[in-house]
């Protein structure tokens, strides 16, 4: 290009220097400022803008914010279970087939309400010739027809019962329960078999934590109670020597301070609930349990040996 007048070729010159101190910078920076202080709206755009680059980094930046009083533990708590419940699967959670509380289709109201009265759950499934032949969902308000007085048939008044796999997530399976606006589902195995069940009440927990129910204790209830049947409920939290002076056992404080934290050690692992273990003539059976700890314990005293 032919330029025509000196101006063009000093815009020209000016360009080529500032382009040339500007290229400069850019390879020696240290040159212009060895150590420079970023600014203030900076240092807010590196908080804001961090994005982590996995799970891991994203764990790391909450407790962070717990630490810095930006979110209080409860709220880290139930984030924290969010991200939980999109890895666990219903196998994770479910009560075992061992464990449900069920109602024959062919038994009378009379033979089968004191198992609903007394358990006090809200729904029950309902089987005819075997375990794995669930035919239905009885919910127990159903039955104010039948001390009503008025003409009662279980089968009429049977729900449909929704099956579901072991592996089903549970991120996915609780959509299911707030889309069909069903609160229980029987879980199977990859036979067809009925492995357990899982209700709504047991994906919320993974998330906001223990949902008080029958088995739970009122906070200001002591930490052991004996019940009707003459076997102790008992929380998780009860320290070692409170439990040593209950039942007159000699379990060690050493290692672990609560009954808890003994069975922890026992199973050598978190256990479920249903699951059973003795020690020193004590049969410990999980009544409440969630994939982060235990919550109360059924102490039952074996008798001596002879």
């Amino acid at each position: 290009m032919r330029l025509k007048s000196w101006r063009a070729w000093g815009i020209l010159i000016l360009t080529r220097s500032t382009l040339e101190v500007y290229a400069s910078a850019r390879r020696f920076p240290q040159r212009m400022d060895p150590h420079p202080k970023p600014t203030l709206l900076e240092r807010i755009g590196a908080i804001l803008m961090r994005e982590p680059e996995d799970r891991e980094q994203l764990v790391e930046l909450l407790h962070s914010s717990y630490e810095r009083n930006l979110m209080d533990a409860d709220a880290l708590a139930m984030i924290e279970g969010v991200l939980q419940v999109s890895e666990l699967q219903a196998r994770d959670i479910m009560v075992p087939r061992s464990q449900m509380d069920l109602v024959e289709i062919h038994e009378p109201p009379e033979k089968f309400l004191p198992q609903v009265i007394e358990s006090g759950h809200s729904r029950f499934p309902v089987i005819g010739e075997s375990k794995d032949d669930v035919i239905g969902i009885l919910l127990a308000k159903d039955l104010l027809r039948y001390f009503a007085g008025q003409e009662f048939n279980v089968r009429e008044m049977l729900r449909p019962a929704v099956f579901i796999p072991e592996s089903k997530r549970l991120n996915v399976l609780l959509k299911d329960f707030r889309r069909n606006r069903n609160h229980m589902a029987i879980v199977v195995d990859e036979y067809g078999g009925v492995a357990g069940l899982v209700t709504i009440e047991d994906v919320l927990e993974q998330i906001v934590g223990e949902i008080e129910d029958e088995y739970d204790f009122d906070e200001t209830e002591a930490n052991i109670l004996l019940d009707r049947n003459g076997m102790y409920r008992v929380k998780a939290q009860t320290s070692i020597e409170d439990f040593n002076s209950t039942f007159g056992t000699e379990f060690s404080d050493e290692e672990v301070d609560t009954i808890g934290g003994l069975l922890l050690s026992k199973f050598g692992r978190l256990p479920k609930r249903g699951e059973e273990t003795t020690i020193d003539r004590l049969r410990f059976r999980v009544l409440r349990a969630d994939s982060r700890r235990l919550h109360s314990l059924l102490v039952e005293k074996l008798p001596s040996p002879e």
